[in-house]
C-alpha cells in the first residue's frame, strides 16, 4: 500500500480524540491501581511486596514488550490491534474480579491488561504519527495527557465504586467501561491509498544485491541437481503409478517415460528456491548483526550509557509513590475526615500539568533539555527523601503533587534521547531505553514493598528510592558535563611536530 501525505488535520483530529480516550480508558485503572492495591492487601492477606507485583506488572509489561507491540502494529495495522487489545484490557479486568488468589491477578491484571495497554499505546502513537507531520508534537502531547487524566478520574471513580459495589463489582464495571475502546479503535481509519498500488517484485528481487556477496564456496547447479535426482525420481514414480497396478512401483519402464525437459525445469526451480532461502537467511542474520553492532555503538556513547542507568534507577525509585501512596497515608494514620481527594488523583492531574509545562520549556532555545531532565531527577530524589517526614494529609498531598509534576518529565524524554544519539538513531535508542524503563516499573514497587515487609515501615524504603533516583541523576549530570567534550577535542588535535611536518612538505 502507498501512504498519502499526512494531512495535519481533517480526520487526523478525530484520530487525536479517539486516541486520547483510548489511553484514558486503558491506562486509567492500571495507573490508579494504588486504590485497588489497598483492597487486595485486605482481601488476600499477602505481603506488600508480593501484592505490589500486580500493579508493577500492569505498568511495566507493556514497556518490556514494546518490540513485540511494534511488530504487531506494523504487521496488522493500528485499527485491528486496537480492537483486539480492547478485548484484552476489558477481559483482563473482568477476569480479575473472579481472582481466587494473588497469583491469578498476576496473569489477569498484570500480564493481560498490561500487554493490552502496551499494544494500545503503540497503536495510538503510530496512527497519530501517520496523520500528523508539522503538528505531530502537539498531537502526541494531546493524546499523552489521556493517561494522566485517566489516572486522576479513575482514582476517585474506583474508590467510589468499591464503596458502592465492592472490589469485584468495581473491576466488572471498569472492565465494561473499557469496552468503549472497541468503538475508539473502529474509528482509527488507516491513512493509505489503494488507487496506486506499488508494483510487485519477485521473491529474488526483494533480497538486496549486497546480501548475495559472501565469500564461501557455493554448490553449482549441477551438484544441487544431482542431490535432488533421487528425490525427484521417487516423487514422479509415485505420481505416475496406476491405481489398479500396485506392483508397478518397481517397474523401471516408468522411469523412461519421464519427460527430460520437465525434469530439468523442476530441478532448476527447486535449486533456485533453495539458493534464495539461503540468501534470505543470510540477509536476516546480517540484519541481526547490524542491530547488535548499532547497539554496541550506542553504549559507547557515555551520555547514552548514563541515560540508560538513570531511567532504570528513576523508574525503580520514582514509580512506587504512584502505586503505594494510598497505603503510605494509611500507614501514617491519616484520618479519613481529612482525606478530601485521593493522593493518586493529585499525582495524576499534576503529571498532566508537568507534561505540558516541561514540554513547553523544552521548546525554548535557551533551555538545555538534558540539564532540565537532570534537574527533575535530582528534585524527585529529594522529594522521595521527604516522604518519611510527612505525617499529615496536607504534607502528603503537597509531596504527591510535586512528585506528579516531576514525573511529567516523560514528555521531554524523547527530546533528551534525540539530543543524545541524534534523530537517525532515535527509534533504536528509544526502544532500548523503554525496555529498561519497563524493567524499572516492574521492579520498583515490589522492592519498596519488600522493604516494608522486612522493616514494618516505609521510611527505609523511600530512603532507598530517593538514593536510586539521585544516583541516576548525578551520574547523568557527570556524563553530560561539557568538560568531557573539551578534553575529547583537545586529545583529538594533532601533535605540533606533525603539523610542522605537513607544512614543510607542502612547501
Amino acid at each position: 500500500m502507498v501512504f498519502r501525505k499526512p494531512p495535519d488535520g481533517g480526520w487526523g483530529w478525530v484520530i487525536v480524540v479517539v486516541s486520547f480516550f483510548t489511553q484514558f480508558l486503558c491506562y486509567g485503572s492500571p495507573l490508579a491501581v494504588g486504590v485497588l492495591y489497598v483492597e487486595w492487601l485486605d482481601a488476600f492477606g499477602e505481603g506488600k511486596g508480593k501484592t505490589a507485583w500486580v500493579g508493577s506488572l500492569a505498568n511495566g509489561i507493556g514497556l518490556l514488550a514494546s518490540p513485540v507491540c511494534s511488530i504487531c502494529v506494523s504487521s496488522f495495522g493500528a485499527r485491528p490491534v486496537a480492537i483486539f487489545s480492547g478485548f484484552m484490557v476489558a477481559g483482563g479486568l473482568m477476569m480479575s474480579s473472579f481472582a481466587p488468589n494473588i497469583y491469578f491477578l498476576y496473569l489477569s491484571y498484570g500480564i493481560v491488561v498490561g500487554l493490552g495497554c502496551g499494544l494500545l499505546y503503540t497503536a495510538t502513537v503510530t496512527i497519530t504519527c501517520h496523520y500528523f507531520d508539522k503538528r505531530r508534537g502537539l498531537a502526541l502531547g494531546l493524546i499523552s495527557t489521556g493517561s494522566s487524566v485517566g489516572l486522576f478520574i479513575y482514582a476517585a471513580l474506583q474508590r467510589e465504586l468499591i464503596d458502592l459495589y465492592g472490589l469485584d463489582g468495581c473491576l466488572l464495571i471498569v472492565g465494561a467501561l473499557s469496552l468503549n475502546i472497541l468503538a475508539c479503535g473502529s474509528l482509527m481509519r488507516p491513512l493509505e491509498s489503494s488507487d496506486s498500488p506499488s508494483p510487485e517484485k519477485t521473491c529474488v528481487d526483494k533480497v538486496p544485491d549486497q546480501y548475495f556477496v559472501y565469500h564461501e564456496k557455493e554448490k553449482t547447479v549441477e551438484e544441487n541437481i544431482s542431490i535432488l535426482e533421487k528425490g525427484y525420481i521417487d516423487e514422479k514414480c509415485v505420481n505416475n503409478v496406476p491405481d489398479y497396478k500396485p506392483d508397478s512401483i518397481l517397474n523401471k519402464n516408468v522411469l523412461t517415460s519421464i519427460n527430460v525437459n520437465e525434469k530439468d525445469t523442476y530441478k532448476k526451480k527447486v535449486v533456485e528456491r533453495t539458493n534464495f532461502c539461503k540468501q534470505l537467511a543470510k540477509r536476516k542474520w546480517q540484519l541481526y548483526l547490524n542491530y547488535w553492532e548499532e547497539t554496541v555503538v550506542l553504549f559507547k556513547n557515555k551520555v547514552f550509557s548514563a541515560l540508560f542507568v538513570a531511567i532504570l534507577l528513576f523508574d525503580i525509585g520514582g514509580f512506587p509513590p504512584s502505586l503505594l501512596m494510598e497505603d503510605v497515608a494509611r500507614s501514617a494514620n491519616v484520618s479519613e475526615d481529612d482525606y478530601h481527594v485521593p493522593l493518586i488523583s493529585i499525582i495524576g492531574i499534576m503529571t498532566a500539568v508537568g507534561k505540558l509545562t516541561l514540554g513547553i520549556l523544552a521548546d525554548f532555545k535557551w533551555v538545555n533539555t538534558l540539564y532540565l531532565y537532570v534537574s527533575t531527577l535530582i528534585m524527585t530524589g529529594l522529594a522521595l527523601f521527604a516522604i518519611p517526614f510527612a505525617k499529615s494529609y496536607l504534607t502528603l498531598a503537597m509531596l504527591s503533587g510535586f512528585l506528579g509534576f516531576l514525573t511529567g518529565n516523560w514528555s521531554i524524554f524523547p527530546y533528551v534521547t534525540t539530543k543524545t544519539v541524534g534523530i537517525e538513531k532515535l527509534t533504536h535508542a528509544y526502544g532500548i531505553l523503554m525496555f529498561f524503563a519497563g524493567l524499572g516499573n516492574s521492579l520498583g514497587p515490589p522492592i519498596v514493598g519488600w522493604f516494608y515487609d522486612w522493616t514494618q515501615e516505609y521510611d527505609t524504603a523511600f530512603y532507598f528510592s530517593g538514593f536510586c533516583v539521585l544516583l541516576g541523576g548525578f551520574l547523568l549530570l557527570l556524563a553530560a558535563l561539557p568538560c568531557w567534550n573539551a578534553c575529547a577535542n583537545q586529545s583529538s588535535k594533532l601533535p605540533p611536530n606533525t603539523y610542522s611536518y605537513k607544512v614543510a612538505s607542502n612547501a
